[in-house]
């Protein structure tokens, strides 16, 4: 290493043959995600406490979260309440969670994705399940 300097401040140049991206490319999910393309149903109550839908598409799940995208764009600020359902005939499916099987899932808002002209808007959701059952899985890991 060769210091240089710049505005009087000694700097040190350091080289490294690791790429940062791959040092943390594991995942630190608690809970596989699986794809799905699933038709499912948000509904939420804007600032002015009117009921609103919307028609989305769920394209992947886990024990606790959902990832939807809107067919049309939807102005639902982070953090916010919804309710989740997916179609019934789809909860038959194998591999959705079984809160999402239940029916409609109180979910936060926790990621908007706004759209682009390749990729319609997608909203993250965090689904409020009940967090014993967020232990039982851990604890189902670590025993793994």
């Amino acid at each position: 290493m060769r210091p240089t300097f710049q505005k009087g401040i000694a700097v040190t140049s350091t080289w490294t043959t690791t790429c940062p991206e791959k040092t943390f490319a594991h995942n630190k999910r608690s809970t596989e995600r699986r794809p799905v393309t699933v038709p499912a149903r948000l509904m939420w109550k804007d600032t002015r406490g009117t009921t609103r839908f919307a028609s989305v598409v769920a394209r992947n799940v886990s024990e606790f979260g959902v990832y939807v995208e809107c067919q049309s764009p939807v102005s639902i600020p982070l953090y916010r309440l919804v309710q989740v359902q997916l179609d019934r005939a789809s909860c038959e499916s194998n591999g959705l969670p079984s809160a999402l099987r239940q029916g409609r899932v109180l979910s936060a808002v926790y990621r908007v994705s706004p759209a682009s002209p390749s990729r319609p808007q997608g909203l993250a959701l965090r689904m409020m399940v009940d967090p014993c059952r967020g232990a039982a899985v851990e604890q189902r890991r670590a025993s793994a």
